[in-house]
C-alpha cells in the first residue's frame, strides 16, 4: 500500500493515469489492487495489464537541490510528486482552441489558448495548434505563478512577487 500505480492510455495520445494503491486484496501484495486515482479521487479495483506499472514507495532517499526548506538549501527527500498537463485541441473553421489542464497539483488548474487564421493565409492546422497550445501553456504558467504568490503572501503576511 502507498505505492504509485501508473497506467498508459488504451488509445493513442490518450492520458496517462496514476494513483495510489490504497488497498490490497491478497496478503502477498499480488493483484488486484484498489487504486485512488490522482485526477478524480475515485477508487477502483484494478487488475494490472501490460500497459501499467507500479512505482514502489520508500525508495532510496535523495535530497532535492534548491528547495530552501533548511539551512543547506535542500529539503528532505520524500515521495516524488507528479503533475501532468493534458492539452486538448479543437478546430472550428479558422479558430483553434487549446485547453490545458494540470492534474496532480493540490488544486485543479486549467487554461485556454486561442488562435485564429487570417482568411488570406493557407489552411495549416499545425500552426494554429502551435499558437493555441503555446498560449494555453503560457496562461497556465501565469496562473501557477499567481497561485504561488498568493500562497507566499498568505504564509508570510507580506506582498510577494515571483520573478520568472
Amino acid at each position: 500500500m502507498g505505492d504509485r500505480y501508473v497506467q498508459a492510455s488504451s488509445v493513442v495520445d490518450g492520458p496517462v493515469r496514476d494513483g495510489e494503491v490504497v488497498e490490497l486484496r491478497h496478503p502477498d501484495g499480488s493483484p488486484p489492487y484498489v487504486i485512488r486515482w490522482s485526477d478524480t479521487g475515485e477508487r477502483t479495483l484494478v487488475f494490472p495489464g501490460p500497459d501499467a506499472h507500479v512505482e514502489h514507495a520508500g525508495g532510496p532517499a535523495t535530497g532535492v537541490a534548491g528547495g530552501g526548506d533548511d539551512e543547506g538549501g535542500t529539503r528532505p527527500a520524500g515521495p516524488a510528486v507528479t503533475w501532468r498537463v493534458q492539452v486538448t485541441v479543437s478546430h472550428d473553421g479558422r479558430d483553434t482552441v487549446a485547453q490545458a489542464v494540470l492534474s496532480g497539483a493540490p488544486e485543479r488548474v486549467d487554461s485556454v489558448g486561442r488562435s485564429r487564421r487570417d482568411p488570406h493565409d493557407p489552411s495549416l492546422p499545425r500552426i494554429g495548434e502551435e499558437v493555441a497550445v503555446a498560449r494555453a501553456l503560457r496562461h497556465l504558467a501565469d496562473r501557477l505563478v499567481d497561485a504561488a504568490e498568493d500562497d507566499i503572501e498568505q504564509s508570510t503576511g507580506r506582498p510577494a512577487h515571483v520573478h520568472s
